[in-house]
């Protein structure tokens, strides 16, 4: 009886496992988790290069996805198959405006950009939402049109290869930007990803809708393309919320708090007076205020702020500049003030 019982409790745990892991995958698909604290690369022009590099290989991939289609449409004859194409080249075009920010975030800073030109890459994440958001608004709007006014499809062997072309070849690049995205700290290129995976999710909704039509339920193709119009926003909502994040100078809490635990571990600083953080593109800024011994000498005091300095930067990853302040920690009113 006690082996059988064993036996039941391990058989409930795998299966809760298994489908922990299963919500969890899924849940990554629409709101790919990650910290704002990327991998550590060695520059961030090392980072700009990899960057350009995704951008490029993922560009490749996407034009390579959209030229079997028209090898597919030639084949097919059908219009809507052709306007799909058209939709997906011009889908991989938006990877341009990143690769210019890129580019533009290896220029050294200037009198007047003085913290660089790191932003450029933060904007050209709005272009991106602009386009996810654009996604969602065809695909919903196409979907209820075929719901009122149902459309024949012809072809559907042809619709459905097409479909899977599309999904497989865009589902590809997102998963491959969003790595590279996380590893970089670029929130621009990872909502670059999910911008591809959206185009994916149309394509899937191609492939199942003619797949249904196939079976004799030729409602599941408007109905199937109002499920992925919900897939997309839930997708838009993530890259949003990571995209105005940045525009907001916003970081993930824990980098703050591991920020922190690196400062007071050093025995010369007897409080963290204030600590700001930012992202400008892919490259992590940190301000601090540091309380410490007042009896130290100025080159002391100059020390001190110098080893935070180096600490920082070595313990917190895409971390690119820290400006260290040391106060005597008997002036914290007088500073206040």
């Amino acid at each position: 009886m006690n082996g059988s019982h064993a036996h039941g409790h391990s058989h409930g745990h795998e299966h809760r496992h298994g489908r922990t892991r299963f919500l969890g995958a899924v849940r990554d698909v629409f709101a790919p988790h990650g910290h704002d604290a990327a991998d550590s690369i060695d520059s961030s022009l090392e980072a700009s290069d990899i960057g350009i590099r995704a951008v490029k290989i993922s560009l490749v991939v996407l034009m390579i996805t959209a030229a079997l289609q028209v090898v597919i449409v030639a084949v097919s004859t059908s219009v809507a198959l052709a306007a799909d194409t058209i939709h997906n080249f011009s889908d991989a075009l938006t990877a341009v405006p990143l690769w210019i920010a890129f580019a533009l975030a290896q220029r050294t800073a200037t009198r007047r950009f003085t913290y660089g030109y790191g932003r450029a890459e933060d904007l050209a994440g709005l272009f991106v939402l602009a386009m996810i958001a654009l996604s969602a608004v065809i695909a919903g709007v196409e979907s209820v049109r075929r719901l009122i006014n149902p459309v024949t499809i012809e072809h559907l062997g042809w619709v459905a290869l097409a479909g899977l072309v599309g999904f497989v070849g865009n589902e590809l690049v997102a998963v491959y930007r969003i790595r590279v995205g996380r590893r970089i700290g670029s929130a621009a290129l990872v909502a670059d990803g999910l911008h591809a995976r959206t185009d994916g999710f149309t394509s899937l909704a191609v492939l199942l809708g003619a797949g249904g039509v196939a079976l004799g339920y030729p409602i599941a193709d408007p109905v199937i393309g109002i499920v992925i119009t919900i897939a997309i926003l839930a997708v838009l909502r993530t890259a949003a919320r990571d995209v105005f994040r940045r525009l907001m100078d916003g970081v993930d809490p824990e980098l703050v708090t591991s920020a922190e635990a690196v400062l007071v571990d050093r025995p010369e600083v007897l409080g963290v007076r204030g600590l700001k953080m930012r992202w400008i593109g892919h490259r992590l800024h940190a301000d601090v205020e540091l309380d410490v011994d007042p009896h130290l000498s100025l080159s002391e005091a100059h020390g001190v702020a110098h080893a935070a300095e180096d600490g920082l930067i070595s313990r917190i990853p895409r971390l690119a500049t820290v400006l260290v302040h040391a106060y005597p920690a008997h002036d914290v009113d007088l500073h206040s003030a």
